[in-house]
């Protein structure tokens, strides 16, 4: 069966969406990078029912996204998009917002550069980007779970592990996105809000 189920995104999906509503309000169009299962769009999409919500993955994650969307059959969610986001091939902004989730500490840290100059690129003037996941702080972890999640991430793969949130904004602000929010949220995850052109 192509549709795959994700129980983090089913345990998260609900404070994250308290986070988006009020922010989104006035967004018309969305860029998701790293649709993974492809839960997150359909549940969003079908919440905020204004937006036009743009899938995207690597290739071999779009049969999970389509088989969520065929089964949604929502009009404001597209189908996936194929993005590397290492290979510069961007889609077409510009897009009021672009989310990530659980995505920084699954690449290669030259794949979180580039994907942060790529929403640099296809991000409207005063858009949004926002993107959770587990981030350290002052090169710390912020619970014992988060060291071992890093910990077995390494092991899975020596590229992959939890990022300096202090790495990550400068990488934003490379792109000229101010940080507008960092919200804590359950199981020791983060998102955190960047708008472009902010003062």
């Amino acid at each position: 069966m192509d549709k795959k189920f994700s129980t983090a995104c089913e345990r998260n999906r609900e404070p994250i969406l308290a986070v988006l509503r009020p922010l989104l309000a006035e967004s018309k169009r969305a860029l998701e990078i790293g649709s993974g299962t492809g839960q997150h769009a359909v549940y969003f999409a079908a919440q905020l029912p204004h937006l036009q919500w743009q899938t995207s993955d690597l290739p071999h994650n779009h049969a999970s996204i389509l088989a969520w969307q065929q089964e949604a059959r929502l009009p404001n969610v597209l189908p996936p998009l194929a993005l590397d986001v290492a290979s510069g091939e961007w889609p077409r902004g510009p897009y009021d917002a672009v989310f990530s989730a659980n995505t920084c500490h699954i690449m290669a840290w030259r794949e979180v550069q580039a994907m942060f100059a790529g929403i640099g690129r296809v991000l409207c003037p005063g858009g949004l980007a926002c993107v959770y996941g587990p981030f350290n702080f002052g090169g710390r972890f912020t619970s014992a779970s988060n060291a071992q999640f890093d910990a077995a991430l390494k092991m899975q793969a020596p590229h992959m592990g939890i990022r300096d949130f202090e790495a990550v904004n400068a990488l934003a602000a490379e792109q000229g996105m101010t940080l507008l929010a960092d919200h804590a949220m359950p199981a020791n995850n983060r998102l955190l809000i960047w708008r472009t052109g902010a003062d």
